[in-house]
């Protein structure tokens, strides 16, 4: 949610108050500015309720609200979509999903210059909205599983998520502004309280979004899966309703004309100083002051005074990146975290990619008790706790949320069984016999799997390891029963886990070997899997749209995945009879095994085995985490922008926010690079994170240990100073003066 803090503070920044937003769009240019010919005094926009906010604003709120209502609904499921949708793997799930929100980062840069040089604001939000809708309809087919296949869905999905980055990021610089050009000069007061309520909508959205759009993931079933289709649609179809609501208030709203771009103006003006610089390297051209003096050929001294102040800030923007770079992992690494633990708090039960919604949570909660209760009794005590050691600090609080995510991933690894090796195999016998059997594996040393016979329909406490001498292998077994040896070879591969079940076959004994569930399930979700004792196949039914069939005589059922909760009656059917099966608590990350078997007067019953155990750890381990990285980072980015705002000229602000939007961006692509190349596990990838953002903090304190701050009065008071005029074969240049 870093948008929001931009917009947030575009409205608390106090030197701009008494400017309107069309002095941060200005075009610069060398000539005198014409007068403009007298304006007839136009029809005064509506206001609402007679106060002196215009109506306007009231569509814009609506259609921000339902525009952050579809981003983050939409990217709160996106991790989970790669990962058991596409059946990517966690590194590139993580990935893809940086990738895209680095893109949502760098497409404003290009939403700007449209809006500023071309179309103007409200011709920019209408046209992008639409590729923005067009986005989330195509991302939405992408997720219906009955349409093409892998390949399909994933283009389908790339195609949409592009469109989507374009739609987000081109309208993100404009929606904000646009609402501020509806108020006249008069009014800045109310302005500035429109943005406190236009910052209200963002996180409102958000809010609300990334609760509900993991219920419509994981509590509604489609096509027999969790309905990504429909997680993704309705965010689509919030999307349509901002679109709608915008376009319906286009008679009231004031539409300035588009008016340059100053983020152009400013690097051409660095350009030219480049350039121009290194065309005049010979010894016998005088030296200047500063680097960008080189530019007073082309460019009035207002503006070059501007960029060396502008400058002295984007010095202190390069080490940020990193702290995005760990910020923006709640909605990858954080979520996959969430998968493997337990989200029952008892009250109510979580689902992994709800746990996201703890972020505008808590910054709802935290921006006003760091304002009015943690600030002021720092500055009691005495300590000058200025914006830069604010943010400072916010990276520190960040280092320590990764240090405890970190501590959280070992516990959990701590809690989950061990894997097979290189060579190694796991496997546990099930005995369906109506008599004890002793197993015995056989080969250079006979191995007996149990010291004791395994009794029929033994719960068996563990695996057992054994060791291939290659990666794939036959064992022999030897299996007594009553008074008989039998002697069986089946066929194993290493890193797999197996059930070996033991059948009556008449008077004798018969097996079959069965390759288990990777230890593994998806999205915190149980895996089950039946075993048919009865002479008839068995139809069964899990939920509305969740169907499976079982062979007769001992046929084994794929693994189907089922939402974690009671299941006290599931509905089966054989070609003669109707009846029910107990399974009791499917618990989350657990895999059961249930034989149906019909050896007692009451009917078929379910015997359930658990061979991956559930998960152990509560989701709720979680929490400190996300409030250390949530208080970082409104420490770090609400300060951070009014410090940039504060040490910069008012033209320059829309620069500085360019430049603060590819600082996020650039982080993405910090975890992109780490996640594909790093090759760590999962808690020393947190230590890493951890540790790289604790060295670029002490980098930038001492960055900002010899930062000198300068006062606003001083930016606009160097406008006085005369840049030297160019002697000799250079153009002795004029600069007039250039209202911004």
């Amino acid at each position: 949610m870093l948008e929001e803090r931009e917009s947030k503070e575009l409205a608390m920044n106090p030197f701009q108050k008494n400017e309107s937003k069309e002095t941060l769009f200005s075009p610069v240019s060398t000539e005198e500015v014409q007068p403009r010919p007298p304006s007839f005094p136009k029809k005064p926009s509506p206001k609402i309720c007679g106060s002196n906010y215009p109506l306007s604003i009231a569509f814009i709120v609506v259609n921000e609200f339902c525009e952050r209502f579809s981003y983050y609904g939409m990217k709160a499921v996106l991790t989970l979509y790669f990962l058991y949708f596409l059946h990517w793997s966690e590194n590139t799930s993580t990935s893809v999903y940086h990738a895209f929100s680095s893109l949502c980062y760098f497409t404003p840069i290009l939403g700007a210059a449209i809006a500023d040089s071309w179309l103007g604001k409200f011709k920019t939000i209408i046209y992008l909205s639409l590729v923005y809708v067009l986005g989330h309809v195509i991302k939405s087919m992408g997720a219906l599983p009955i349409l093409g296949g892998p390949v399909v869905h994933t283009v389908l999905s790339m195609i949409g998520l592009s469109l989507i980055a374009l739609g987000t990021g081109g309208i993100k610089p404009c929606v904000a502004a646009f609402g501020g050009d509806q108020f006249e000069e008069k009014h800045a007061e109310e302005r500035t309280r429109y943005f406190s309520v236009f910052y209200l909508s963002i996180n409102a959205g958000s809010l609300i979004s990334t609760f509900v759009t993991p219920m419509l993931r994981g509590d509604i079933q489609c096509f027999g899966k969790d309905c990504y289709a429909l997680a993704f649609g309705v965010p689509g179809l919030l999307m349509v309703i901002a679109l709608v609501v915008f376009a319906v208030g286009s008679k009231i709203y004031k539409k300035p004309p588009p008016e340059g771009n100053i983020v152009t103006q400013v690097v051409k003006c660095i350009w030219f100083a480049i350039s121009n610089r290194f065309k005049n390297r010979s010894g016998d051209v005088p030296k200047r002051e500063h680097w960008l003096d080189w530019a007073a050929e082309k460019y009035p001294k207002q503006l070059i005074l501007d960029v060396k102040a502008l400058t002295r800030v984007l010095f202190l923007y390069i080490p940020l990146p990193m702290f995005w770079a760990l910020l923006d992992q709640q909605g990858s690494r954080w979520t996959l975290q969430a998968t493997r633990m337990n989200g029952n708090l008892g009250f109510f039960v979580l689902q992994p990619d709800q746990m996201q919604v703890l972020n505008p949570f808590l910054v709802l909660i935290f921006i006003p008790l760091f304002d009015l209760v943690i600030y002021r009794l720092v500055s009691k005590c005495g300590i000058n706790f200025t914006s830069l050691r604010k943010m400072a600090v916010g990276m520190i609080l960040a280092c320590l949320a990764f240090a405890v995510a970190a501590a959280v991933e070992i516990k959990i690894n701590e809690m989950a069984p061990l894997q097979p090796d290189s060579q190694e195999m796991f496997l546990q016998v099930l005995n369906l016999a109506d008599d004890e059997v002793k197993v015995t594996v056989l080969g250079d040393k006979n191995n007996s799997l149990s010291a004791e016979s395994i009794r029929p329909f033994q719960k068996m406490p563990h695996y057992s390891k054994l060791h291939l001498k290659t990666k794939s292998q036959n064992f022999h077994f030897q299996l007594k029963y009553q008074n008989l040896s039998v002697y069986t070879e089946h066929s194993v591969e290493e890193k797999k886990w197996y059930s070996l079940i033991i059948r009556e076959d008449g008077k004798n004994i018969s097996s079959m070997m069965v390759k288990d569930a990777e230890n593994q399930t998806t999205s915190g979700m149980t895996a089950v899997r039946f075993v048919n004792t009865l002479h008839e196949e068995v139809n069964i039914s899990l939920s509305t749209d969740t169907f499976l069939s079982v062979d007769e005589d001992y046929g084994v059922s794929a693994y189907r995945t089922v939402r974690r909760g009671e299941y006290p009656a599931v509905r089966c059917r054989t070609k003669d009879e109707n009846f029910s099966l107990n399974l009791g608590l499917l618990d989350f990350g657990a895999a059961y095994l249930f034989v149906i078997s019909n050896s007692t007067s009451q009917g078929p019953q379910a015997w359930k085995m658990e061979y991956i155990p559930a998960n152990k750890m509560s989701i709720a381990w979680q929490l400190p985490q996300y409030a250390l990285v949530t208080a970082g980072e409104v420490m770090f980015s609400v300060t951070g922008l009014e410090f940039s705002y504060s040490q910069a000229p008012s033209s320059m602000k829309s620069v500085l926010q360019a430049a603060w939007l590819l600082t996020v961006a650039v982080g993405n692509i910090i975890v992109l690079i780490v996640a594909q190349f790093s090759g760590l596990v999962q808690w020393a990838e947190f230590i890493l994170f951890s540790c790289l953002l604790l060295v670029v903090c002490l980098i930038f304190s001492i960055m900002g240990y010899y930062y000198v701050p300068i006062k606003p009065e001083d930016i606009q008071g160097s406008a006085d100073k005369q840049i030297p005029h160019i002697q000799g074969d250079m153009i002795n240049l004029e600069t007039k003066k250039t209202k911004l």
